[in-house]
């Protein structure tokens, strides 16, 4: 192959931006919620975030990933031409980190799936054809904008109103927290390690059934209700702060169980999404290795430090607008809103994984942050901002699938 050293360098660069875009914008959905309820500060949440995107990429980010992602392009048309197949993976990535650039400038929260899934459909459409993409699997896509968001909006609103019931509306609020909290974050446990080893830990050659993994994920949900419990045990607290706001002792209650699910929502993003990333550089490093087209490429370890590096660099140099909007810009959270988010964003990803729906992190978070927002009356909600949200996941499929037939264009002029 005449250019193959050059494809593997615009592979690893294109797969480091494509990182980079992930980590400005998706990890909002790990951290956003602590930041808005003030549970951490953005400095803060930047630091733990780093180090837990970084460990579930390289830990649990994938041995093996799909060459095209989400079954979109049918890549049997392309046999004989690998290069082809090259220069639509660049392009997707090429495309999809430009989009993420823009979106986490403007500070919205778009889905780096659907970013790449635009993408691959701009390169089918203009490398092979519109029979080559897979209309079915993109129809399911297009659904997921209305399936994740309701889905994780009624569970926040149900999980809010049980905060409600149970907490806030007692006439001992800070009794009642110190006796449901560890229930709350024997759930949490429960759902965040269900969610890490159903789509996370299978990667290291961790195979577990189905039943197995509940039971670990049951063991894990147990072990930290009791450390949770302890912990509150032995808090100290101030009767005259709640003085200034009737919840402020019940609400540091909650601040202990949001720190552990925004540590364990980073490492189970981490170990999904790096994907995203490095499945179509692992797809370029393949053809270039072998010469022919492949079903799937083993993603060597260095890859997966690539994306994770990519990752972490976004986060810190412009995850801070994104953060912004989800934590702060669509309704006002404290500590109890804001657990009640992730816990009700990562169930709905966990049950959505196990029955194969195709879904959004980002969108579920969202629609999760709105149902608390419900919960409180709809003038809680700021409509503008969830209006502009909603207008930037319309644009992400045809945005990403507009550039990535420019770039397509431009690669093909430049090698083919």
């Amino acid at each position: 192959m005449e250019y193959a050293v050059v494809y593997l360098i615009l592979a690893a660069a294109f797969g480091l931006f494509m990182a980079w875009g992930i980590g400005a914008n998706d990890v909002a959905n790990a951290m956003a919620t602590s930041v808005g309820a003030r549970v951490l500060t953005i400095k803060q949440a930047v630091v733990l975030a780093a180090i837990f995107e970084f460990a579930g990429a390289v830990l649990a980010g994938g041995a093996v990933a799909s060459t095209v992602r989400g079954g979109i392009v049918q890549t049997d048309q392309l046999v004989g031409q690998p290069e082809m197949l090259i220069f639509g993976m660049l392009a997707a990535l090429a495309a999809a980190g430009v989009w993420l650039l823009v979106a986490s400038w403007m500070g919205w929260p778009v889905s780096t799936t659907h970013s790449i899934i635009g993408a691959l459909v701009g390169f089918a459409i203009a490398g092979i054809g519109w029979s080559a993409v897979q209309w079915d699997t993109v129809g399911r896509v297009a659904a997921s904008w209305v399936i994740s968001p309701m889905l994780a909006g009624i569970a926040s609103f149900i999980l809010f109103r049980s905060v409600q019931i149970l907490v806030l509306d007692r006439p001992d609020p800070l009794t009642a927290a110190r006796r449901w909290v560890p229930v709350y974050i024997f759930l949490t446990g429960f759902i965040v390690s269900l969610m890490t080893l159903l789509k996370g830990l299978r990667h290291i050659g961790l195979e577990l059934s189905a039943a197995e993994s509940y039971l670990l994920a049951a063991a894990v949900g147990i072990f930290l209700g009791a450390v949770g419990k302890m912990v509150i045990s032995r808090m100290k607290f101030d009767p005259s702060a709640d003085r200034r706001f009737h919840f402020t002792n019940v609400e540091r209650v909650f601040g202990v169980l949001m720190l552990f699910t925004a540590c364990a929502m980073a490492f189970a993003h981490g170990s999904n999404d790096v994907a995203n990333a490095v499945g179509p550089v692992a797809a370029v490093v393949a053809i270039v290795a072998d010469g022919q087209i492949s079903a799937e490429a083993p993603v060597p370890i260095w890859l997966l430090l690539l994306g994770a590096v990519g990752i972490v660099a976004g986060l810190l140099m412009l995850g801070k607008h994104v953060i912004a909007t989800v934590g702060r810009n669509i309704t006002q959270l404290t500590p109890s809103r804001g657990f009640t988010c992730e816990l009700a964003a990562a169930g709905t990803v966990v049950f959505a994984s196990g029955f194969g729906l195709p879904i959004s992190t980002t969108h579920t978070l969202v629609g999760a942050v709105l149902g608390v927002g419900m919960a409180r009356g709809i003038a809680a909600i700021n409509l503008r901002t969830v209006s502009t949200v909603f207008m930037s996941w319309l644009i992400t499929l045809p945005a990403g699938g507009l550039l990535a037939i420019f770039f397509f264009f431009l690669l093909h002029t430049a090698f083919g």
